[in-house]
């Protein structure tokens, strides 16, 4: 006679203590050994990255578990676009799995492939000039292969000016999503003046700019940004300087240009970590940037102040719905032989999302 499995449901751990879960996941994991790779993105919540094989940004973690060939399953403890990227860099037979499917990221939803698709055809009319499309790792898959299919590229934060060169070189022109931010910090610190990086409002006809401000342009920026990057202000680099003299101000350059331009430092997630780990002990850091990154740096540095530049603190609710119950939930599923929450991204779009990634990964 068969027996009947009882699947794990969700609402079976929402009243389990801390220490319960922990035990469960931790037991899952054993279970699963080299079957399972778990990967934390830096902006995790810690109760969840501590089980976490790799941590990292999400291309890097990306990249990782794609090397993990004896893994069937990755599960990203990250956002929807970050297990879009694992599933179009990862091996045939690998699964790839968010332990909370709503877990979505508001920048990447900025762009919409049909609101591109108009912007590309309305430039094509405002101008002759060949447009090169680079878009930001913080994007769908969607417009990962809407920039592959065009022969562009994807970029991340740390490799963003190398990047942009690159497109300004293969054409006259460039169009840069979804985060306008770090779009205009990259192009300011490339030389190119403020008036040739202009802002297309998908929202508004025409993308709000006349046919004459796209011929002159050389960069036309989407109009997105990262809800977190943007709570960092001018007068809060002012603040943390008067309270803590002598701190210096670092910031991710998905920040506004001006809190960027005030900032001693700008850079990526991992340029950020790689300051504060290197720096002297006695050193002070007022970091622009997610506050469990920041909370994490600082507990790990305790002989350096560490301290977030906003100090109501920049939560990534999205980021935040990866809970320790979802993790158990997505694991126990595993033991039990059913995959939950699986992401998956079709075979065409995977195809030119990866031509997209790969032109970044050959850009010196």
């Amino acid at each position: 006679m068969a027996t009947t499995v009882s699947l794990p449901t969700l609402e079976n751990y929402v009243e389990l203590s801390d220490q319960e879960l922990d035990e469960r996941i931790a037991r899952a994991k054993r279970t699963l050994g080299a079957r399972l790779v778990i990967l934390g993105h830096h902006y995790q919540r810690d109760e969840v990255i501590k089980f976490a094989d790799y941590r990292g940004d999400s291309l890097k973690l990306s990249q990782l578990a794609a090397s993990r060939k004896q893994a069937d399953y990755i599960v990203f403890c990250g956002v929807h676009f970050m297990a879009e990227a694992a599933d179009i860099l990862r091996a045939e037979r690998q699964i790839v799995i968010l332990p909370d499917m709503n877990a979505g990221c508001s920048m990447a939803d900025m762009a919409e492939l049909e609101q591109v698709e108009v912007a590309w055809d309305e430039l094509a009319r405002a101008t002759p000039a060949k447009i090169v499309p680079v878009t930001y790792i913080n994007s769908t898959a969607a417009i990962k292969a809407f920039v592959g299919r065009r022969g562009g590229s994807v970029c991340t934060s740390s490799n963003a000016r190398k990047v942009m060169e690159w497109a300004l070189a293969q054409g006259e022109k460039g169009l840069f999503l979804p985060d306008e931010h770090l779009g205009r910090n990259t192009g300011y610190a490339m030389g190119i003046p403020f008036e040739q990086l202009v802002v297309w409002d998908p929202r508004q006809e025409s993308g709000g700019l006349s046919d004459e401000q796209i011929r002159q342009a050389k960069v036309i920026l989407w109009k997105g940004h990262c809800s977190v990057h943007l709570r960092f202000l001018p007068q809060q680099v002012e603040k943390v300087r008067h309270a803590h003299p002598g701190i210096r101000v670092i910031a991710h350059p998905e920040c506004r240009w001006d809190v960027c331009q005030l900032a001693d430092e700008v850079g990526s997630t991992e340029f950020i970590i790689r300051r504060v780990t290197e720096s002297p002990p006695g050193s002070q850091w007022a970091i622009a940037t997610e506050i469990h990154l920041v909370n994490r740096l600082a507990q790990e540095h305790p002989d350096r102040r560490v301290i977030s530049l906003d100090d109501c603190g920049c939560l990534c609710s999205t980021m935040y719905r990866i809970s320790p119950q979802h993790l158990a939930w997505t694991l126990e599923n595993l033991v039990a032989g059913r995959v939950v929450n699986r992401v998956k991204v079709d075979s065409e779009t995977r195809a030119w999302a990866h031509a997209a990634l790969g032109r970044m990964l050959e850009i010196h």
